[in-house]
Parts: C-alpha cells; sequence; structure tokens
C-alpha cells in the first residue's frame, strides 16, 4: 500500500482534501505532528467529511517518531519538494512508498530533506514558488498509482 505523510500540516481544509484523496484511492495517512491545528477526529471530520472511516490514519507525535517508526518497517520515504532535483515523472515509485508533504507554510526542515531516500519536485515555470499541497500530492500519487497498479 502505498502512503501519504504529512509533515506538520497547518491547513485543515489542505488535510481534509487529502484524506478524502486518500479514501478515494486507497492510501494509508501518516500525519506527523505538532499541526497547526487540532488533528483530532472532531476537527478531522469537519474537513474530511464522511471519508475519515475510509482511511487508515496515523498520527505520529513527532518527526523522531515517525522516523523511528517508519525505519523500524523499512518503509521508503520519497519527500517533495521543491529543491527536489528528480522530476516525479522520472522516479521509479516502489508499492510501500511513503510519500511527504510539507507544511503549506514553510515545508520542511532540512533534517527531514536529509533524512528522505528520495527528493522529487513538479516540474514549474521559472519564478513559480509552489503548488497548493493537495494538488502536488494529487499529482504525484496519480503517477506512483500508475507505476505500481
Amino acid at each position: 500500500m502505498l502512503r501519504l505523510a504529512l509533515y506538520q500540516p497547518d491547513i485543515p481544509q489542505n488535510t481534509g482534501t487529502l484524506l478524502r484523496m486518500a479514501a478515494c484511492l486507497g492510501l494509508a495517512v501518516e500525519i506527523v505532528e505538532p499541526a497547526g491545528f487540532d488533528v483530532s477526529d472532531r476537527h478531522l471530520r469537519r474537513s474530511g467529511l464522511d471519508y475519515l472511516d475510509q482511511v487508515p490514519i496515523t498520527r505520529h507525535r513527532s518527526w523522531a517518531a515517525f522516523q523511528a517508526w517508519r525505519q523500524a518497517e523499512g518503509i521508503r520515504l520519497v519527500l517533495a519538494t521543491t529543491a527536489g532535483a528528480l522530476p516525479y515523472t522520472q522516479h521509479a515509485f516502489r508499492d510501500g512508498d511513503c510519500l511527504m508533504m510539507g507544511r503549506e507554510s514553510a515545508g520542511v526542515p532540512e533534517a527531514v530533506h536529509a533524512a528522505a531516500d528520495i527528493r522529487v519536485a513538479v516540474p514549474m515555470r521559472s519564478g513559480m514558488r509552489s503548488l497548493n499541497v493537495a494538488v502536488c500530492a494529487a499529482m504525484i500519487v496519480g503517477e506512483a498509482i500508475r507505476q505500481v497498479g
């Protein structure tokens, strides 16, 4: 199963959109806390509607806790980043990969960049900063699903 990791998300509507996408496409979701909003079930239900019962969600209390879990499970971390040198369409995704999306406001810190097994980017026109996190995730997840079936 492919996994979608959200690093300290700070916009609940984007998180809800991503949870709904994950439910519809059969992805597990890892939320790396702290988030910029209350990620209790009550608050997630407001943005994720009735899709939350259809997606496995694991909350990790910190980056260190997520890393320990990931390493113990042998899960490859694919980081979506504007600093990625490899276009996502040129990466060979594998079943079980965990695609990590950064904070909408700040991406991820250097320690997360350094820990990623692969860093991919969505190619954009020169001068553009970034896509919406949910749009970016949908593009990359679509390619990953196309590759792994």
